[in-house]
């Protein structure tokens, strides 16, 4: 039987703790021990970005993060953006532009834009793509996810110029 160690996080708001296999990955206890399914798991490489959620600010791969290195940690998902009011300013971008096809890479993709919009709200089109550039994306051919971001950013004007500078 593995070693089971705690792991207390801030989940989305709300503090969580469990007791966890040790060497899991952060991926494998949202999902698992959390229920938080809204992390993809992709490759399990950390090259598809399927994964992806922010952890102290920070845009993180959660296959590649050890949950036990996360003790203490304020996480966010895509699960997270959920309010009574309705959907994120992003969510509600991605639908209205239809920046989602078959929806796998969306949550790695709108927490992609979270973070970049919560470090730069009015970015330009070159720091969007550098921002979501590390999610595969097999449907959209990545422009309509662009656009999204960009009206996300209040910059719906510059989004077929170009010129988001």
């Amino acid at each position: 039987m593995a070693k089971k160690v705690p792991l207390e996080i801030i989940l989305n708001g709300e503090e969580r703790a469990e007791f966890i296999e040790s060497g899991a990955s952060l991926l494998k206890v949202l999902r698992q021990e959390f229920g938080d399914t809204s992390p993809k798991e992709g490759c399990s490489q950390g090259t598809c970005g399927g994964c992806s959620v922010i952890i102290d600010g920070k845009l993180k791969l959660s296959c590649l993060t050890l949950a036990e290195s996360c003790n203490g940690a304020e996480i966010e998902t895509v699960a997270g953006l959920r309010s009574p009011d309705g959907l994120h300013p992003i969510q509600e971008a991605f639908l209205n532009g239809f920046a989602a096809q078959c929806g796998f890479c969306t949550p790695g993709m709108i927490i992609a834009a979270k973070a970049l919009l919560d470090a730069n709200p009015t970015p330009t089109r070159e720091e969007i793509v550098e921002a979501v550039g590390g999610n595969v994306c097999r449907c959209t051919g990545y422009a309509p996810i662009i656009d999204a971001v960009m009206a996300a950013s209040g910059q719906a004007g510059k989004i077929r110029s170009g010129s988001a500078s």
